[in-house]
């Protein structure tokens, strides 16, 4: 399905809470922002209750609604499909949707297991050869700051890369009477903070730096083993019922490693992190300078150059909001800035020009696989007392 072939690229999207909501909202926008050389239709929005994907088809804006996502597949007015359900449906509707010509935006990991993810390549290999794309969803690439931060790097600003720390802290389970969601369930989610939020910022730091990770030591641990079963959930809110069951996931991940071009790395992945919401801060240090990241102030970069008169050295505040920053031109003026959801419009608009032109979108999934190779190293040797374990190949 290649350019040529479209003006239209419908879309059809498989699940509608957290993920949902918040692809939905980058669907509806990214048109009305970007002047791109598709026109995006929202055609369809699959769910398996009737009534409720109904009623948020009607809120998130989209025109119709399936509740079964192979005659989502079979529609001729969808040309992309994009995936925001749990990860133990990954595997099944990309490869299915790839196979019958579809476009696919799968949300991150990839999938819950290796074998999953690699059989996600194949199809994607195969499906790339007719001209159809696949990406895998790690919004934080494309925020500003970061893909800035990226081009700092790759322009040689802060010299060789010596070290990479990053930390992902979250609280929204310190409640142990919080419910047992669907997170909190390995044959669902595949792995808990681990695959959550720390596949995040192992893409991030591999994506800043340049360099992929080749082996790791690790910690997981799991501080509250049973919790009641919910009555109710939805998106990162639940109710809980009378009735326990066992917690199969982590609730925190910590790790150290070392990239293929030499860097040391320290990574920390946790829910329990009491009074931090949705904290990210990346820090990569160079022989030459150093970048910081943080999720909390996220139209800044700070920036050190270490190559300046010592007499004026310190880190610098860069706020990233002029036009000539990566996405911002068609934006707002200088000054204005931009927040978490927008990381989504951009990851859309890259997705549309890639189909329109033909070329592969990136994170690709060999780039989910390999994160999710990195995931595995970290379960695994965490299972080994903390042994020094090797990422395998992709």
């Amino acid at each position: 399905m290649s350019a040529p072939d479209i003006t239209v690229l419908g879309v059809g999207m498989v699940g509608y809470a957290f993920m949902g909501a918040a692809h939905s909202q980058a669907w509806r926008t990214v048109g009305r922002v970007f002047d791109l050389p598709l026109d995006v239709r929202m055609a369809v929005l699959c769910g398996r209750n009737r009534e409720a994907a109904a009623v948020a088809a009607a809120k998130l804006g989209w025109d119709s609604v399936e509740t079964d996502w192979k005659a989502m597949l079979a529609r001729d007015d969808v040309q992309l499909v994009d995936i925001c359900t749990p990860g133990s449906s990954h595997a099944d509707i990309a490869t299915a949707a790839l196979e019958a010509g579809k476009h696919v935006l799968c949300e991150k990991p990839l999938a819950n297991t290796v074998p999953e993810a690699r059989a996600m390549v194949e199809a994607a290999r195969s499906a790339a050869a007719a001209g159809v794309r696949s990406m895998v969803g790690f919004n934080y690439r494309r925020v500003p700051a970061v893909t800035l931060a990226r081009r700092y790097v790759a322009d040689g600003r802060i010299g060789t890369v010596r070290h990479v720390r990053a930390q992902y802290l979250q609280d929204w389970i310190v409640d142990p009477e919080f419910p047992l969601v669907w997170r909190l369930r390995a044959e669902e989610a595949g792995s808990g903070a681990l695959g959550d939020i720390g596949a995040h910022i192992v893409d991030l730091t591999q994506f800043v730096a340049g360099q992929r990770l080749t082996g790791v030591n690790a910690m997981l641990e799991t501080f509250v083993k049973q919790r009641p079963l919910p009555s109710a959930s939805s998106g990162l809110s639940a109710s809980a019922g009378t009735e326990v069951g066992d917690v199969t996931v982590d609730d925190a991940a910590v790790f150290f490693g070392r990239l293929d071009g030499g860097a040391l790395a320290s990574y920390e992945a946790t829910r329990f992190a009491t009074g931090r919401k949705n904290s990210i801060r990346v820090e990569v240090n160079g022989s030459a300078g150093s970048l910081a990241f943080d999720l909390e102030r996220l139209n800044e970069l700070e920036f050190y150059d270490g190559t300046g008169d010592p007499v004026d050295e310190g880190f610098r505040r860069i706020l990233v909001t002029e036009p000539t920053h990566p996405y911002l031109s068609a934006w707002w003026p200088p000054g204005h800035t931009l927040g978490w959801a927008d990381t989504f419009t951009h990851e859309v608009k890259d997705l549309v020009e890639t189909v329109a032109t033909g070329t592969d979108p990136l994170p690709s999934f060999e780039d989910g696989l390999q994160v999710q190779l990195v995931l595995d190293a970290v379960q695994r040797s965490a299972a080994d007392r903390g042994c020094w374990t090797e990422v395998e190949e992709p």
